[in-house]
């Protein structure tokens, strides 16, 4: 038993029971203790691999409960792995609670990485992953998914969420009507396992590539919006307002008037010497 516990967040496959490292193997068998999120799925992994390590569930009805109880034991007892179904654990998964807590009580936190279905989907995408996004799941209710949506139409960075099959076409016919039909995007199912698959293209083109019935769990990534094209649409709009009009708005913001013109000249595509001339004849 070491002298001090530590709690080990461990990744997990995420289909293929093989992607797992030598690392997290290990420690799942060196620890005293497996919090799992459903000891059911995480037994067959153990089997797998012939780990004897004793498992207690720890998942999103019960983490307020057994945060205690693991807690007793990192601080009685020995190390705990924390687990979840698959892939990283506290990612759309319980854990939090337990690792504040842990933070809070001085138990030292080390993560064994491994499997990760977002990052998996992503690097299948290929869109610009210099920067992007991650969502999670997508609101139950239409209303406030529909706003979500919404928020996201300009986003410029990739943007990924991960889709229950029963949600899959729903979703996506309202990306296309939010969207529209030309954006880019890339839909990933059951990664890692017999039957996985990446449909690339157009919302419009993805959709009606999938079959009726669908399975499995999804992963959708969505290019983001260019910045080219958010500039060419906000010059749409300007160009429905004044100069005048558009310049009083950066005034009233508090800007100087030589910043407000050079503001208006940027949206407008022009130089600033045009705006100059505009504001201050009118001025006259």
């Amino acid at each position: 038993m070491p002298t001090k516990s530590n709690l080990y967040i461990v990744a997990t496959p995420i289909g293929n029971l093989s992607d797992i490292s030598f690392r997290a193997i290990e420690t799942l068998r060196s620890v005293g203790l497996i919090a799992s999120e459903d000891t059911r799925n995480t037994s067959k992994l153990l089997n797998y691999y012939n780990i004897k390590t004793p498992l207690t569930s720890y998942h999103e009805h019960n983490k307020y409960d057994k945060v205690e109880y693991i807690i007793n034991f990192l601080k009685t007892e020995g190390s705990v792995a924390l687990v979840s179904d698959a892939g990283m654990p506290l990612i759309q998964d319980p854990g939090d609670v337990l690792v504040n807590k842990c933070i809070e009580e001085n138990i030292d936190i080390y993560v064994i990485p491994g499997a990760s279905a977002l990052i998996s989907a992503l690097v299948l995408s290929g869109f610009d992953l210099k920067s992007f996004c991650f969502e999670g799941f997508m609101p139950d209710n239409k209303k406030e998914r529909l706003a979500r949506l919404a928020e996201l139409k300009n986003e410029p960075r990739t943007i990924c969420f991960y889709v229950a099959p029963h949600d899959l076409k729903k979703i996506l016919s309202e990306m296309l009507e939010i969207f529209g039909p030309d954006r880019k995007i890339s839909l990933s199912k059951e990664l890692t396992k017999k039957f996985e698959k990446t449909y690339h293209g157009s919302i419009e083109e993805v959709i009606s590539l999938l079959p009726e019935n669908i399975k499995g769990e999804y992963v959708l990534s969505i290019q983001g919006k260019s910045r080219k094209e958010i500039e060419e649409e906000q010059k749409l709009i300007y160009n429905n307002i004044s100069i005048e009009d558009h310049f009083a708005q950066y005034i009233n913001k508090g800007y100087s008037e030589s910043d407000a013109m050079k503001m208006v000249a940027h949206d407008r595509g022009v130089a600033k010497k045009e705006i100059y001339k505009i504001i201050k004849i009118d001025n006259k």
